[in-house]
């Protein structure tokens, strides 16, 4: 069952949905279409704000960030799922297991932080307009980009090394997709307290603190719109901030459920509440990351005028 003579754990098997073969299929299409259109979506937001001069602000440096971070994280973990959907039962190594879960857990911890800023630079841009390219200069974006990666890769190594340290020794059965961390921590055979403590300190750093972030951001920003006299003011100043604030809600909502209250090891959750689970993680992982460029073509002018202007062009490449 992987293991040695010493009792070391050498893999872990993935249930997926294995206990329900005649929707395998179903949500392997499902998935693959939804992971073909992350790739394209992202992929053509990230292009349009390199190649166009006029997107090279702020907003779309964190855009562009945003679009790499989503591609990043479902290619870290969505290739497994697929291979679990045509796998009985799949079997990961315990490395390559920890692998993927550090990565997924570094993109996904990356990405809170990372929305947090981009509020920060849709408060300036709306609360102090003309000191906007003075404030939210090269050396102030970047840095604070560069913070957001640099706060969720610390916190997966923290994560990922605690969960390494744990002594599995009871199953190697995962009732998931993936090797996400909680239903790791699920199987171990030890005190999982400084997990769950470690757990609590990460979500207050990456999910806590920047969501406070983000809603005295838009406190401030609802604040100021409402002092603008007239209507179309009013209109165009929420314009430049309403994709950000779908894709927050839309990305919080969901991680909240998800991670806001560590488990501790119990043998009272049934399997059926486990399969709902990893179905919630699934639609965490690919819906949001797949509605995050449809969000911002479809709310944000500029970025819908640049798509049609570099689509059109490379239709008119290929017609020559």
């Amino acid at each position: 069952m992987g293991r040695t003579n010493d009792s070391v754990l050498r893999e872990f098997v993935l249930t997926g949905l294995s206990a329900h073969p005649e929707l395998q299929t179903v949500f392997f299409v499902l998935v693959l279409c939804m992971y073909l259109m992350i790739l394209l979506g992202n992929g053509v937001l990230i292009s349009v704000i390199i190649c166009y001069s006029h997107l090279h602000t702020p907003m779309y440096f964190f855009l562009c960030n945003l679009s790499f971070l989503d591609i990043c994280y479902t290619s870290s973990s969505v290739p497994l799922i697929l291979d679990s959907f045509l796998t009985v039962r799949k079997r990961v190594s315990f490395s390559g297991c920890m692998v993927q879960m550090f990565l997924s857990f570094a993109m996904g911890a990356t990405e809170c932080v990372l929305l947090g800023m981009m509020a920060l630079d849709r408060y300036v841009a709306i609360c102090y307009p003309l000191r906007y390219s003075v404030i939210m200069r090269q050396g102030a974006y970047i840095p604070m980009a560069a913070g957001s990666w640099a706060a969720g890769i610390v916190d997966s190594v923290v994560q990922t090394s605690l969960a390494m340290q744990l002594p599995f020794c009871a199953d190697n059965v995962i009732n998931h997709f993936v090797c996400e961390i909680l239903a790791i921590l699920k199987l171990a055979c030890a005190d999982i307290s400084i997990n769950v403590i470690s757990m609590a300190g990460s979500n207050l750093i990456v999910l806590v603190i920047p969501l406070l972030v983000i809603s005295i951001s838009y406190i401030f920003i609802v604040a100021t719109i409402l002092r603008i006299p007239s209507t179309e003011g009013k209109r165009k100043a929420f314009s430049t901030c309403s994709a950000h604030l779908t894709v927050v809600i839309v990305f919080f909502v969901t991680i909240f459920f998800m991670y806001a209250k560590p488990k501790s090891k119990s043998s009272t959750g049934t399997d059926n509440q486990d399969i709902i689970e990893a179905l919630i993680s699934l639609l965490y992982g690919v819906m949001t990351p797949m509605l995050n460029p449809l969000i911002y073509s479809l709310r944000n002018k500029d970025v819908k005028i640049a798509v049609r202007n570099l689509l059109g062009r490379k239709n008119f490449s290929d017609g020559i």
